[in-house]
């Protein structure tokens, strides 16, 4: 196929869809009602990949439904049979997420020549552009552009920089700012036309504190909005009749504030860029989950009128944005559009998933000896536990999940200061629950039985490659860092009953649980921080009998947390862990850490110490939403008044717990 052309409709895949079905082929109306000089042109957008490209959790080790490239390709198939014009982009974050990105990056390597399988999967679907997400640096920029090397496609990224120019056009750009893709487009009429069509790509300039230790000294990373002011113009003086603005970053508050993280509202808002692909919050627009943000239609998948897709994460959407174009002299402009997704699969009401679509087998076929190491490196024991290691009761419950990586931890930076001007100081420990449901769906929790823990296992417990970080913090640091994490519960009223629990605006990995104090929540007391970590009530206080040894915790006193990079260097935005209180940056994971405690424990017993509650409120009750699987593991919970309450939402298990 020539590379200046949209992928046409091929004879093979016509005969096939019209042999099963002869109204499986189905004209959008825009190209119904495309006419000489008029044209359509579909835009499909993958986002925050991850590195699933199979259909399979190497965490439980099992093939599911619900994630991988390979089922995500099935649509852009579809789509490619029925587009007359059609162009497919990746919006970033494919790099890194799952144990195959661990196995290529730690145990693998990537050598000058040597394939990355996500790129080789990408390749294999045939992708026409992609930018960068936060992830693709976790593993330094060595290993970022050896993987980039091997791609067919363009990757563009114009806010991270190599060499700062007076302004952002005059950077030195790590990869590419932008592209300006020369293709020809078929009109209603049948008749070919050129098109330049531009691509510039965005993503968080957060990763200068998440990922500090690989980019400090390297790169620097600019403002997004501001960037894409200076390079737009430039793009359309270059002859670009189309602009569409990758951005790695989420659907935010519409008003413009200086390094944004979820920048893509004031991004839409900028003269000259025609649509956007957004992504970094795995999470569906168009969809009822931004029904509320100002400058965006939720239903008809606009900002600031401009269609905008985000597709899910994993693969488990498709974005779609149709636009139809009208040929004005020698360019083109857009003349209408619409914005939509397409799902791999969907949950039932008895809480079975069903598939949407096949396998793409030659994506399979692409990447099948890598996803083989990657079950052998998975499987691959490090030692014993004499206790199950789940996270159903994580977010209400001193939990065994957590437990491990706290004490873990703790050992560690105890080992590494010895010595050091720090010895002296307890050492406390911070980690949160990542896989704890929320909108990862009803498994998605650690669910590890007694006896053997394998490399897996321990991926599951512990998400990222973060590398370990203590800081040195106050009394009252270490108290408002468990404010900040106690904002993940809504305030209840006393007295009442079957109040909702959690916020779901508060993800589960900014919940940190503290080792080495005891302390209790509240619920009836507001909350000091916003979800975002921002103050909402300077007077609240949730935190209770906060205690060390036995004893009260004092605003003056000193203490040592082990936590990780991304943590410590503001992630989350938690007092006392702003990037100025490092007194240990670590050379190892937090992962390698665990499995280095294992295999030195040779066998674990990871029972939580329940150095946490809620405070008692008598006659009051919380509602709880987990896996159903759940239900065999509520008699091993100590200090937790919990019963069976029927079925939450979505697949999940509801329960009820007496404060």
């Amino acid at each position: 196929m020539p590379t200046n052309q949209f992928p046409p409709m091929s004879r093979r895949a016509f005969l096939t869809t019209t042999a099963a079905s002869a109204t499986f082929v189905v004209l959008h109306p825009f190209s119904a009602k495309a006419s000489a000089g008029t044209a359509h042109l579909r835009i499909m957008e993958t986002t925050d990949l991850h590195v699933h490209i199979f259909p399979y959790d190497y965490y439980s080790d099992r093939e599911i439904d619900t994630v991988g490239l390979a089922r995500t390709a099935a649509h852009i198939a579809d789509i490619r049979s029925e587009a007359t014009n059609a162009i497919l982009v990746d919006n970033g974050d494919f790099l890194q997420g799952n144990p195959m990105g661990d196995y290529i990056a730690y145990e693998r390597g990537m050598k000058d020549g040597d394939m990355h399988p996500v790129i080789t999967a990408m390749n294999a679907v045939g992708f026409d552009a992609s930018t960068l997400g936060n992830h693709e640096f976790n593993y330094g920029l060595d290993f970022l552009m050896k993987s980039l090397a091997g791609a067919n496609f363009p990757v563009v990224s114009a806010n991270v920089v190599l060499e700062e120019g007076a302004s952002p056009t005059g950077d030195k750009t790590l990869v590419k700012p932008y592209v300006i893709l020369d293709r020809m487009i078929t009109d209603g009429a049948g008749e070919t036309h050129p098109i330049k069509v531009g691509i510039i790509g965005f993503v968080p300039p957060q990763i200068m504190n998440w990922d500090r230790r690989h980019l400090e000294g390297n790169v620097t990373a600019r403002d997004i909005v501001a960037t894409a002011e200076a390079y737009v113009p430039q793009m359309r003086e270059e002859g670009a009749d189309i602009i569409l603005a990758l951005s790695h970053s989420g659907i935010g508050s519409a008003d413009r504030t200086d390094g944004m993280e979820n920048a893509s509202v004031p991004l839409a808002q900028l003269d000259g860029i025609d649509a956007l692909v957004t992504g970094h919050s795995h999470l569906v627009f168009p969809s009822p989950s931004y029904a509320d943000f100002a400058a965006v239609d939720a239903d008809a998948g606009t900002i600031h009128d401009k269609p905008a897709v985000m597709g899910g994460f994993w693969g488990s959407h498709l974005g779609v944005i149709d636009l139809m174009l009208e040929r004005d002299g020698n360019a083109w402009r857009v003349l209408g559009h619409e914005a939509t997704t397409r799902p791999i699969s969907k949950r039932n009401e008895d809480r079975s998933v069903t598939a949407l679509v096949e396998s793409d087998p030659d994506v399979l076929a692409a990447v099948a000896t890598d996803h083989e190491e990657t079950l052998a490196y998975v499987r691959r024991a490090v030692g014993k536990t004499d206790a199950p290691l789940h996270s159903y009761f994580a977010l209400v419950a001193d939990d065994p999940s957590v437990q491990i990586v706290s004490i873990a931890q703790k050992w560690y930076v105890g080992e590494m200061l010895k010595g050091t001007e720090y010895a002296g100081l307890p050492v406390l420990s911070a980690a949160a629950p990542f896989k704890a449901g929320g909108r990862g769906g009803p498994e998605y929790f650690t669910d590890v039985p007694a006896g053997d823990v394998a490399i897996k296992n321990v991926a599951d417990l512990y998400l990222y490659p973060n590398t370990v970080r203590a800081v040195k913090v106050s009394g009252a640091e270490l108290r408002d860092w468990l404010e900040r994490s106690a904002g993940m519960f809504n305030q209840v009223n006393a007295g009442e009953a079957d109040q909702v629990l959690l916020n779901p605006e508060f993800p589960s990995y900014n919940f940190d649980v503290i080792d080495g104090v005891s302390y209790e929540i509240d619920l009836s007391q507001p909350s000091k921080f916003a979800p975002k970590g921002e103050l909402a009530d300077a007077g609240a206080s949730r935190i209770k009998n906060l205690t060390f040894d036995g004893a009260p915790v004092t605003d003056d006193m000193e203490f040592v947390i082990a936590t990780n990079n991304y943590r410590a260097s503001g992630g989350g935005s938690f007092p006392g862990a702003k990037g100025d209180t490092i007194i240990l940056e670590a050379p190892d994971t937090n992962r390698d850490v665990i499995v280095r405690y294992i295999v030195e424990q040779g066998t674990i017993s990871p029972k939580a110490d329940s150095n946490w509650r809620f405070a008692p409120l008598p006659g009051t009750s919380v509602l709880f939403d987990t896996g159903p699987a759940a239900a065999g593991y509520v008699d091993d919970l100590d200090g937790l008044t919990i019963e069976p309450a029927g079925d939450g939402p979505d697949g999940f298990a509801r329960f009820r717990i007496q404060l």
